[in-house]
């Protein structure tokens, strides 16, 4: 049991490779960096501002999360891209536009050097988007070597201890599974095969398992879901976690909703509609891609309301989602929801939310809150599916035939509560009865 074994202590660097250097990545690099010359907090971070509550109230004990936990320090990060253009972390972050070129400028040296490498990329997957610094290999297995090389490569240039992978390149299209994706000799043949249902996130996502390296899952890709990888990761004992980053709408309806449940109000629709424009909303613009993120943003309502258990209430939502592919926006996402509820004696109301966002804003912390909580979780021998990590995602990964939990606040408890446990804390269960018993 985990409870009884001691963490692996930190020790040395973290390499952080990260698949696409585009507005998410580059955010998060030039916000690392930025920490490290201490021009910024880690504002919106869990791992880094957030504090955690250890026995009872009147102990006063309440640590940063960064001080209760050995995690990796901001300073020990090193970062790797594989990207499909050849632009540095400076220039691509300029082309993104999160970021004002003032900080940028000042960050410009330590930008400069991240090059990315040649990626595994096909047009077939991400049908928007066509690029150039790409690798050329005779199959996929072959690809996947490639990447094995590149991660060994990186982790001698800079003298790492541990590495961690994860996926903030585009949205591949909607992918349904397929026999190949059941074993790890079925999907390794299909690789050496060029099979079509084996896509560039699958190949990453076996690259890094098969050397042991956590992989996280940013984007609503069929990926993890195969049973091959999944018991890959179990087999060579790395953490995985996915899937899509919980950013803007979806943080709304995850923080909204409880609510509404949590008072037996009843839903009758939900309308969300978004603009957004950057590669992101460009990718999105295709209706392939775009079924892949809808199931991923459609899924959260009916976890969190249970209609099967009260359908008098949610047995019968209009849930809608569409996502409008406007240039002019930027990384800055607009969204609008338009929310039909009913109370006492069934009796309508409307609440309507507008939330102008900066997606790569909100995306960046939840990335790195992931990367430093998987490397914990490998350095606690942890392996498989890390549901504890669901508070990040949109469509968070479960055991099999397991039903998700995507009410923030009881992932907040799952997440906090795992951290208490891997540290042998008493758990918090907010009953406060001993309270009272005392008086």
């Amino acid at each position: 049991m985990l409870r009884d074994k001691d963490i692996r202590p930190v020790q040395g660097k973290l390499g952080v490779m990260i698949v696409g250097l585009g507005a998410v990545t580059t955010t998060l690099i030039a916000g690392v960096e930025a920490m490290k010359k201490g021009y910024s907090e880690a504002i919106g971070s869990v791992s880094q501002m957030s504090t955690i509550r250890l026995g009872k109230r009147t102990e006063n004990r309440n640590p940063l999360i960064k001080d209760f936990v050995p995690i990796a320090k901001i300073e020990d990060i090193e970062f790797m891209a594989w990207d499909i253009f050849e632009e540095d972390a400076y220039e691509a972050a300029i082309r993104a536009g999160v970021l004002e070129k003032e900080l940028l400028n000042k960050l410009e040296p330590e930008l400069r050097k991240l090059k990315p490498t040649k990626a595994v990329f096909s047009s077939d997957y991400v049908k928007k988007l066509h690029g150039t610094h790409v690798k050329q290999a005779a199959n996929k297995f072959e690809y996947a070597l490639m990447l094995m090389d590149d991660m060994k490569r990186f982790k001698a240039e800079k003298n790492l201890d541990r590495l961690v992978m994860a996926w903030a390149a585009s949205t591949e299209i909607y992918m349904e599974h397929h026999p190949v994706h059941e074993t790890l000799e079925s999907l390794e043949e299909a690789m050496r095969n060029n099979h079509p249902s084996i896509s560039p996130s699958m190949i990453y996502a076996y690259a890094a398992l098969s050397l042991g390296i956590p992989f996280i899952n940013g984007a609503p890709n069929h990926t993890l879901e195969l049973p091959a990888l999944r018991k890959l990761s179990i087999m060579n004992k790395v953490p995985v976690g996915g899937k899509d980053f919980k950013t803007g709408q979806t943080l709304m309806k995850t923080i909204i909703a409880p609510g509404l449940k949590a008072r037996m109000l009843g839903l009758s629709g939900w309308f969300s509609t978004n603009i957004l424009g950057n590669r992101d909303g460009e990718v999105l613009d295709d209706p392939e891609s775009f079924k892949t993120k809808e199931v991923s943003k459609l899924s959260v309502l009916e976890s969190i309301l249970q209609q099967d258990m009260y359908p008098q209430l949610y047995g019968d939502i209009f849930h809608k989602v569409r996502i409008n592919y406007y240039p002019p926006r930027g990384d800055n996402k607009e969204s609008w929801d338009n929310i039909d509820i009913f109370g006492w004696l069934g009796y309508p109301m409307q609440i309507k939310i507008n939330f102008l966002c900066r997606d790569s804003i909100l995306a960046a912390p939840v990335l790195l809150d992931l990367i430093i909580f998987m490397d914990l979780a490998k350095r606690c021998e942890m392996y498989g599916v890390q549901e504890w990590l669901s508070f990040f995602f949109k469509s968070p990964m479960t055991a099999p035939n397991l039903q998700a939990e995507n009410d923030l606040f009881i992932q907040q408890t799952k997440l906090k509560n795992t951290l208490r446990y891997m540290m042998k804390e008493d758990l918090i269960t907010h009953l406060g009865l001993e309270y009272y018993d005392e008086m």
